[in-house]
């Protein structure tokens, strides 16, 4: 099943972050702001201004279930994204990855295994998967995986094809 038959409003309380990713190839991601990983978000916004369009999209999914490292409002997670990080990619409202409330997307992604054979459920913030443009999952990625890793930066331009 594609993530694409799912929706979700973005951080905003707007629109439909998957709707509008319909199509392309997505680098789906957790996210948190008071996370030693936090920094990630500089890479992903370099991957969202390097390739980002008609065929390819970050998407963050902020997610408050590690170490309650995502604890802010929408408006506070907004402002510290573009303040601290310049994030333009779409981030949807505040979801769970895991557990009894997590989200119907995660519950699609977290069925992929990365390239350790890990599946199911998320391990820590910043872990990534790079969605094809009919929305099945390409690849896993460890929340240890850097942005411009050269195995996640292969697998999205071949994705993308080029």
């Amino acid at each position: 099943m594609s993530i694409y038959d799912k929706s979700l409003p973005h951080l905003d309380g707007t629109g439909d972050i998957i709707d509008d990713a319909r199509g392309k190839v997505a680098l789906v991601v957790n996210v948190a702001s008071k996370c030693g990983l936090t920094p990630h978000y500089t890479g992903l916004q370099e991957l969202q201004d390097s390739l980002g369009g008609d065929k390819f999209t970050v998407l963050g999914f902020p997610c408050n279930q590690f170490g309650a490292q995502e604890p802010g409002s929408s408006e506070e997670i907004a402002e510290f994204c573009s303040l601290n990080y310049g994030v333009t990619f779409p981030l949807s409202t505040k979801i769970d990855v895991n557990g009894d409330e997590q989200d119907p997307i995660y519950a699609e992604l977290t069925q992929a295994a990365d390239a350790d054979g890990h599946t199911g459920e998320i391990r820590w913030n910043f872990e990534k998967f790079l969605v094809g443009s009919d929305g099945n999952v390409i690849a896993r990625f460890s929340p240890m995986t850097e942005p411009n890793d050269p195995a996640l930066m292969s697998a999205i331009h071949e994705a993308i094809g080029g």
